[in-house]
């Protein structure tokens, strides 16, 4: 790993105002940036950790209407904290990885990255989640614009999540057994003007909502709602764990199980 310098912020304007210097990167959980680095496809000159930044952490919410994580936040405060919010949330959360990387990996993190693999981004995506960052407000359906890629600008932090409380709402995935990424995961919630279905793990374009089934099921909330429906395997990941045709399927099989969990 080559040689680069570390700076820790206590506040968001000091962590701002450091990644404005040339060659500056953020790092938060680092269970992304880290691996890259020991390759050497990263070479940061300057890591600013956003983990000294106090307001980036926590879980608040109201229930019922609300819940929002802190961008700092590990998965594993999430898993504990966001239960009495959101029960789908902190299931999703408690799910990813292992212990190592529960309470190493953050929210804020899993989002700026973007992985294609990655939970956070089905669950903010179906909940139609805001992201917060130092300069704005994002809403999730403009957020995400392909794999590893945001709405985010250069030095731009993500600060928190704020995620509506659905009716009923559930997570379920098909993870690769070793590291428990999603290989395919499908995040269903239900609001009073309709349902919300997204999918990662599984499309090339990253996490996507998948409109027909959302359709059905704001008419007919049960698994059986899906049963007439096909994902299209054209716009499918087909790689060493499963074909195009194995991922489409899994999205509708993985959709009926959410529902039948949230029901």
């Amino acid at each position: 790993m080559h040689n680069f310098d570390f700076v820790k912020p206590a506040s968001l304007d000091e962590a701002v105002k450091a990644l404005s210097a040339e060659g500056a990167q953020a790092l938060s959980g680092g269970q992304t940036l880290m691996p890259t680095m020991k390759q050497r496809l990263a070479a940061p000159e300057v890591l600013v950790s956003l983990t000294g930044i106090a307001a980036l952490k926590g879980v608040s919410g109201r229930a019922g209407a609300s819940v929002t994580v802190g961008a700092a936040t590990p998965h594993a405060v999430v898993a504990a904290e966001a239960r009495a919010f959101y029960p789908a949330l902190a299931v999703l959360a408690g799910g990813i990885g292992d212990p190592a990387v529960r309470n190493r990996g953050t929210i804020g993190g899993s989002l700026a990255n973007n992985d294609p693999a990655a939970c956070y981004p089905a669950a903010v995506l179906a909940s139609g989640a805001t992201i917060t960052t130092s300069r704005r407000e994002i809403a999730a359906d403009d957020y995400f614009q392909g794999l590893f890629s945001t709405a985010l600008e250069e030095g731009e932090i993500i600060t928190g999540v704020t995620f509506p409380i659905p009716q009923k709402a559930a997570y379920v995935k098909f993870n690769q057994p070793a590291s428990r990424f999603a290989l395919t995961g499908v995040f269903v919630a239900k609001f009073p003007n309709g349902v919300r279905v997204a999918v990662t793990g599984a499309g090339n374009d990253g996490v996507f909502r998948w409109a027909e089934a959302e359709r059905a099921l704001s008419a007919d909330f049960s698994a059986s709602a899906l049963s007439g429906l096909q994902v299209d395997p054209a716009g499918m990941i087909a790689d060493l764990h499963g074909s195009a045709a194995y991922r489409a399927n899994l999205v509708k099989v993985l959709a009926g199980r959410a529902v039948t969990a949230a029901a």
